[in-house]
C-alpha cells in the first residue's frame, strides 16, 4: 500500500517515493533550548514520531534516518543565562541553562512515549568546520559567498535573497513582496529589507567564534541548514516542523542549503504540523493558560491532576496533525478513559500484525483519528492481538501506562476487583434507575478511597472511571 503525505511546498497530498528506500532520511527542528518545553511543542516531537515509526514499520527499522537538532546557540539562551545566572561568566551561565533544558526536554519526550531520533546534533557542534568533514555553519556561508549568493555588511553576513529568483515557493511569499514595510525591519546595510542574517558579530561577553568575518556567531536559519546537511545530505527526503515555521525559517533553509549545495531541492517532501491553542484560547503566559509538558507530567496545575505521558499522546493523535488542536481536559479524559479500557483488554496478548483498516489510515497522510476509530472497533470486537500490533504503530504503550490504580499505592491497596465489582453492581442499579442503591455504592467506595466518574465512552455509551481520590 502507498504512502501518501501532504506536501506543503507543492500543496497537494502526494505519494511518497524515497530517494534510497534502504535509507530514508527525515529532519525535524527540535528545540531552541532556553526554557522547558510546552505542550504545543510537544506536538511536532509526537507527530514525527508517529511518522519514523511507520516509515521503520514500511521500510524496516535500520533503513530510516531520522534527525532531530537541539538549538543551543541563541539570543534567547543568552537572555535567560544573564536572569538566571548573572553572578556567573556568560558563556558558563548559558551551559547551565541548555544543559538543564536539554535534560528535562529528553526526559519529556521519553515520558510520551517518543523513540529517540537516530542522530540529536547540538548546533555549537556544527558552527566551525569538523574534523569528520561533515558540513558545517561557517563552510557553507562561504560556500553562498563564493556562489554570489551572500555578502558582508555591517559586520554582518546576509543571504541575498534577490540572488533566487524562485525564492519563497514554500509560504507562497513573492520576491517583489519582500520590500521594506511595517513587519521588517529596514537596515540601511541591507540590499533587500529581507535580507536574513548567516554570521553576526559577538561582543567580547557574548558567545563566539572566530571566523573569516570577525568573531560572531551564527544566525538561526543556517543552522538547521548544516545539522541537515552532515547527517542526511545536500537533498533529502522529508523535512517537518510546525506551521509556524514555514515563513522565515524554513523559506530561508530552502534558500541557504540550494543555493549553497547548487540543487533542485533541499528536502522533497515538507510536513507541517498545526497550531494549537487551549480550551479554545491561544496558549499564553498573560492568560494563565501557559503548559509545560513537565507540568501535565509531573504537578496538578492543568485539570487539577496528574497525566500519563500516554495519555498526552493519544489526546494529541486524537486531532489529524494538519488541523488545528484544542487542548482540553475533556480531550484527555477520554484518552484516559480508551487507555484504561485498553489496557485491561490486551495485558498479556502478543502483538499481531496492525488491520489493514489501521494501515490504511495510517498510510493516508497519518490520518491517525480514522486510526483511533479502527482501534476502538478492534476492541470492542475483541480482536486483541491485532489491537495489540494497531496500538504500536501509534507508539501507544501500554506497559507504560499506570491505570487509575496508580504505583505509589498499588502494594497496599489491591482491591482492583473488589472496586470493578461495585462500579458494575452500582451500573446495573443505576440502569433500572435505583439511585438510592446507586448512591450507597457510590459511598462505599469513597469509604475505600476510591473516586469513581461518569461519562460516555466513544459510542457514547455509559461509563465510569475510577482512581484513588487524593
Amino acid at each position: 500500500m502507498d504512502l501518501k503525505l501532504y506536501d506543503t511546498l507543492t500543496r497537494v497530498k502526494r505519494a511518497f517515493v524515497p530517494l534510497d528506500p534502504a535509507n530514508v532520511r527525515m529532519y525535524v527542528c527540535g528545540p531552541t533550548v532556553y526554557d522547558f518545553a510546552h505542550i504545543g511543542n510537544a506536538r511536532p516531537v509526537i507527530v514525527f514520531d508517529v511518522l519514523f515509526r511507520l516509515l521503520r514499520h514500511i521500510y524496516g527499522e535500520t533503513h530510516v534516518t531520522y534527525v532531530r537538532n537541539i538549538t543551543d546557540v541563541d539570543d534567547k539562551i543568552n537572555a535567560r543565562a544573564l536572569r538566571d545566572y548573572p553572578g556567573l561568566p556568560l558563556n558558563e551561565a548559558i551551559r547551565k541553562v541548555t544543559e538543564q533544558t536539554a535534560t528535562q526536554f529528553h526526559a519529556d519526550v521519553k515520558a510520551l512515549g517518543c523513540l529517540p531520533p537516530t542522530h540529536q546534533p547540538r548546533a555549537t557542534d556544527f558552527v566551525l568546520p569538523r574534523a569528520d568533514g561533515k558540513a558545517d555553519m561557517v563552510t557553507l556561508i562561504a560556500q553562498l559567498i563564493a556562489r554570489g549568493h551572500a555578502y558582508e555588511a555591517g559586520g554582518e553576513v546576509l543571504f541575498d535573497i534577490a540572488s533566487m529568483p524562485d525564492y519563497g515557493l514554500l509560504s507562497g511569499r513573492k520576491l517583489e513582496d519582500q520590500q521594506a514595510g511595517a513587519r521588517i525591519a529596514v537596515d540601511a546595510h541591507k540590499k533587500n529589507p529581507a535580507d536574513f542574517v548567516l554570521w553576526k558579530q559577538s561582543s567580547a561577553d557574548e558567545p563566539g567564534w572566530e571566523s573569516p568575518w570577525g568573531r560572531g556567531r551564527p544566525g538561526w536559519h543556517i543552522e538547521c541548514s548544516a545539522m541537515s546537511a552532515a547527517y542526511l545530505g545536500d537533498v533529502f527526503d522529508i523535512h517537518g516542523g510546525g506551521l509556524d515555521l514555514i515563513f522565515p525559517h524554513h523559506e530561508n533553509e530552502i534558500a541557504q542549503s540550494r543555493c549553497a549545495h547548487g540543487t533542485h531541492a533541499m528536502a522533497n517532501y515538507w510536513m507541517h504540523n498545526g497550531f494549537l491553542q487551549v480550551e479554545g484560547e491561544k496558549m499564553s503566559k498573560s492568560l494563565g493558560n501557559f503548559v509545560t509538558i513537565n507540568e501535565l507530567l509531573a504537578t496538578e496545575k492543568f485539570g487539577g491532576r496528574k497525566w500519563e505521558g500516554q495519555e498526552l499522546r493519544l489526546a494529541m493523535l486524537r486531532t489529524h496533525y494538519r488541523q488545528p488542536i484544542d487542548w482540553t481536559q475533556n480531550a484527555l479524559e477520554e484518552a484516559s478513559r480508551a487507555l484504561d479500557n485498553w489496557s485491561g483488554l490486551i495485558k498479556g496478548v502478543p502483538a499481531a500484525n496492525p488491520s489493514p483498516a489501521m494501515f490504511a489510515a495510517m498510510t493516508d497522510d497519518l490520518n491517525t483519528p480514522l486510526a483511533i476509530a479502527e482501534l476502538h472497533r478492534l476492541a470492542k470486537a475483541k480482536d486483541l492481538p491485532v489491537l495489540a500490533g494497531s496500538l504500536s504503530l501509534l507508539g501507544i504503550d501500554l506497559a507504560t501506562y499506570n491505570r487509575p490504580l496508580r504505583n505509589s499505592i498499588e502494594g497496599a491497596f489491591d482491591k482492583a476487583d473488589e472496586v470493578k465489582a461495585k462500579i458494575e453492581a452500582r451500573a446495573v442499579a443505576r440502569a433500572r434507575k435505583d439511585f438510592k442503591e446507586s448512591d450507597r455504592i457510590r459511598d462505599e467506595l469513597a469509604a475505600m478511597g476510591v473516586a469513581i466518574k461518569d461519562g460516555k465512552d466513544a459510542d457514547g455509551k455509559p461509563v465510569t472511571t475510577w482512581e484513588i481520590a487524593r
